[in-house]
């Protein structure tokens, strides 16, 4: 399985922190009209980034991962697998096809981008 996140996830986050950012206004407004401030409201912790190193090793082995059951689905219909129809072999064979592509267009620019890094007069 690819280790990225789901589009679902991410527009779920987007969501809730609208849906904060709406309520903060609220409170704002309300404490305005009334003329007084409670004092600040909690912050939410900081969660630890990942370093890039660990972002790049999880898509290239999700990728990787992705490739593989690919090939084991498409070995398993080609055996003549019942549980393994066509639609799941394309589907998978696509997913690889995708993934390996935006891995590909990924490293191309992290490439680039060293080049112009290092192109740059000091």
């Amino acid at each position: 399985m690819v280790q990225r996140a789901d589009i679902n996830n991410v527009l779920s986050e987007i969501r809730n922190l609208r849906s904060q950012m709406v309520q903060n206004q609220r409170i704002d407004q309300d404490q305005s009209v009334r003329g007084r401030v409670d004092g600040p409201r909690s912050v939410q912790e900081t969660k630890e980034v990942p370093s890039f190193n660990d972002m790049l090793g999880k898509a290239v082995n999700g990728v990787n991962e992705v490739q593989s059951q690919a090939n084991e689905l498409r070995t398993a219909y080609e055996m003549g697998d019942p549980n393994v129809d066509i639609t799941r072999v394309m589907i998978a064979a696509q997913k690889s096809t995708v993934s390996f592509e935006a891995l590909t267009q990924v490293r191309n620019r992290v490439v680039r981008a060293y080049e112009d890094i290092m192109n740059m007069p000091i």
